[in-house]
């Protein structure tokens, strides 16, 4: 009978399947090891080097020789894998502390890249030492490579904590890695601060590292509290700039010359941005360019006069702009540059990496010191371990020459008479196997007077090292004094000063968007509005649609943007820049905001942020408010008068400061049913929204139908009704002045109110 084969579940083969390569992407290639910092195949790299003799003070040899034999013995992959990992462990812009002493084209800052492997030549940096001085000091494990025919470490004893020094960059499944790079000697002093003391937090190692420290230098903005918590969490983003300098020169020019740039920029990619927004090109599908393409354009062009790359050996990073003109301020000039190109951005910071547990995790950065610190203890323990057996097997070998030294004669005819001489040299001095090994195999010229000397020298320098190692391996102290010490001789060797300057600073954000230019709208009755440069404009030559005409005309500034006010109560903010010129009928004004179906526009407002405007409703009710609190942020605006039903808002009226204060100014309003009311502005009161004061208290169906603000009380009014035929009355503007709320006087002329001409004595 022949039995059914085994069977595995589709989805949970699946599963396993996608697991397994997962985990073999975490560990094999994407994340670095908390204890030596670096990721498999540049692990490999460095003992390959350090295997064929490429030490910092030997001869180099060319890269393609040593790709050979990292994927020949180690790395069962790709060379441009393996090549494209080299060349960026030898980029100094790259790494904060190059592992590699690439000589050639490696590549350059432009993204340039390296010259292929045939024609470059590599070795190791000094720095490597600290990765790889004790790999064969029984510091770490050893594992059989692919195939079983070499050994390769697990980890590198590292001396110092490289996953912070150098940082790291990838993306696994599911998870990925940005960690910067750091001081040497900050990191290096936390290090030996959380040594002495484990209960340091977060705060505390900060004394130590107040922030990365890139390759390329910078300036970090981003505030301390925010920093500390991205160490806390082991997550966040740093706001980093360039570093800059003012050049002043003859005749009050300048001009501003960029040193250092944020990382993963570079000049090239600087000046791309310049010349995309100066020369911009139609979007995908566009014929045209986009308003806000032209908008930039301009703004760029009236900012920057010339910019060149003046970047050299000496100079690794010099950008140069060139001001328009030298009354442009300086701040605003590099504000505007800051704001438009990668001069300023943000940095990702994620510190995910293998931890001591052989797991992936996001650590913060006392974890990350903690357990790199462990992992070191740790791999001194063995070190130590291994000296003090090897010193012991050293003292074993010579106490058995001394004992030949000492009895020299009987030694030598035991060997010329005996049969087997190793077992009667055993028998006869008390000696050891490897001992009377090591007898029969010395030359007689190692039993010499002056030789005896120096090996009983050598014996008690051995035992003083076996004493000083047992006291070292027995008192954690010691040790950590041990480790403290040599740290500190590393960061002595190695350390350097800061690159990256720390100052928090406010974001660089773009104030004016565009050119500071004279603009006139013009607005038509059925809602279309058109620009025209300039504030001298001949209204007579503008042409509107069969059936429309105009309703408002509005001098304005392209750099301030403009209220739009409907009789509903609500405000909308449209930019004049975004408002094509040209001889045209413009665009519905209903494509730039989201205004209701059967609301009406009543007046456009601009100016500055602090002027204020009389609101009123026909309602009879109103206040004084800002300009700055109209503005809005949607496209569907926002209410900032509350209306009862079947009440309007009247068009503002502009108020002066000065006005406030002053008794004489007085609010004049008149109603449908000929009623009019003064009084003072002062008694009116500054709201940001809502309903306001009662101004005039309204019989039933009557309704506000003027406003007006009068800034004496010495004029004369001339009140015009009109029914069949017009008639006059002259009021004094004493006659109608009451507090306010109160219902006016009742105007004697025939019909309705037609107009109010208001005239100083």
């Amino acid at each position: 009978m022949i039995s059914a084969p085994d069977t595995l579940d589709l989805a949970a083969y699946a599963e396993r399947a996608y697991l397994e390569y997962a985990m073999s992407v975490v560990k094999g290639r994407a994340l670095p090891a908390v204890q030596d910092g670096q990721k498999p195949v540049q692990r490999r790299i460095l003992y390959a080097m350090k295997d064929m003799g490429l030490v910092h003070n030997g001869k180099p040899v060319k890269s393609a020789r040593v790709v050979g034999e990292i994927l020949g013995k180690y790395h069962p992959h790709g060379d441009s894998s393996a090549y494209e990992a080299m060349v960026r462990m030898a980029q100094n812009f790259t790494l904060r502390y190059p592992l590699i002493d690439g000589i050639g084209n490696f590549g350059s800052r432009d993204g340039d890249g390296a010259a292929a492997m045939r024609y470059t030549e590599a070795r190791l940096s000094p720095i490597a030492d600290l990765l790889l001085s004790e790999i064969q000091q029984g510091t770490v494990d050893f594992v059989p490579n692919y195939d079983g025919a070499e050994k390769e470490p697990v980890l590198l004893p590292a001396r110092l904590p490289m996953v912070l020094l150098n940082g790291a960059s990838g993306i696994a499944v599911g998870m990925a890695t940005e960690i910067p790079s750091h001081n040497l000697t900050e990191i290096t002093q936390a290090a030996i601060a959380l040594l002495k003391n484990p209960n340091l937090n977060t705060a505390d190692l900060m004394a130590y590292v107040p922030a990365p420290d890139f390759a390329g230098g910078g300036h970090i903005i981003t505030p301390a509290k925010d920093v500390r918590q991205i160490y806390e969490t082991g997550k966040g983003s740093l706001r980093v700039r360039a570093r800059y300098e003012i050049d002043k020169m003859a005749r009050g020019q300048w001009r501003v010359i960029v040193s250092e740039l944020p990382p993963n920029t570079s000049s090239a990619k600087i000046l791309a941005e310049i010349e995309e927004q100066t020369n911009p090109k139609p979007k995908a599908g566009k014929k045209q360019l986009s308003q806000d393409q032209i908008n930039t354009k301009k703004l760029m062009l009236d900012l920057i006069e010339k910019v060149r790359d003046d970047s050299d050996g000496e100079h690794p990073v010099r950008l140069i702009f060139e001001p328009k003109s030298s009354r442009i301020e300086p701040q605003h000039f590099v504000n505007t540059l800051m704001a438009q190109t990668g001069l300023e951005g943000n940095v990702s910071v994620n510190l995910v990496m293998m931890g001591a547990d052989n797991r992936p995790a996001q650590k913060n950065l006392k974890t990350i010191l903690q357990e790199w610190l462990d992992y070191r203890v740790a791999t001194v323990t063995r070190r130590l371990q291994h000296r003090l057996n090897a010193v012991e097997r050293r003292i074993h070998i010579l106490d058995g020459r001394l004992i030949a030294f000492l009895h020299i004669d009987e030694v030598i005819r035991v060997i010329r008479e005996a049969d087997e001489p190793k077992a009667d040299l055993m028998a006869n001095f008390s000696l050891s196997e490897i001992q009377a090994e090591d007898i029969l195999e010395i030359r007689l010229r190692q039993l010499a007077r002056l030789e005896g000397i120096k090996l009983e020298n050598e014996l008690n320098e051995l035992r003083e090292e076996q004493s000083s190692l047992h006291t070292l391996l027995g008192d954690e102290n010691a040790k950590k004094k041990h480790i403290i010490k040599e740290m500190q001789a590393d960061a002595k060797q190695f350390g350097d000063a800061r690159r990256t300057l720390v100052e928090a600073a406010e974001r660089a954000t773009l104030t004016q968007t565009t050119a500071d230019e004279p603009v006139t709208l013009i607005l038509s009755q059925k809602g279309w509005i058109r620009a025209r440069s300039g504030h001298d404009v001949d209204i007579a030559q503008t042409v509107f649609k069969e059936g429309d005409g105009l309703q408002q005309i509005l001098p304005a500034r392209t750099v301030q943007p403009v209220i739009v006010l409907d009789d509903s109560g609500r405000s909308y903010t449209i930019n004049p820049a975004d408002i094509p010129k040209g001889r045209g009928d413009g665009v519905p004004l209903a494509s730039l905001i989201d205004m209701p179906a059967n609301a009406q526009i009543v007046s456009m407002l601009t100016g500055e942020p602090e002027d204020h405007y009389l609101l009123a409703n026909s309602g009879g009710y109103g206040f004084i408010c800002k300009l700055e609190h109209l503005h809005s942020r949607l496209k569907a605006g926002k209410t900032v008068m509350t209306l009862d039903n079947g009440e309007t808002v009247l068009p503002p009226v502009c108020v002066h400061l000065s006005s406030l204060i002053n008794p004489d100014c007085k609010i004049m309003l008149a109603t449908a049913h000929n009623r009019l009311l003064a009084f003072p502005l002062g008694e009116m009161k500054i709201m940001a929204k809502g309903r306001g004061l009662q101004m005039i208290s309204l019989q039933e169906g009557d309704r506000v139908q003027r406003l007006n603000v009068l800034s004496s009380a010495d004029y004369r009014l001339t009140i015009v009704g009109k029914r069949g035929g017009i008639s006059h009355e002259t009021l004094h503007i004493a006659d109608i002045t009451q507090k306010r709320g109160r219902k006016g006087k009742i105007l004697d002329i025939a019909g309705s109110l037609h107009a109010i001409e208001a005239a100083s004595p």
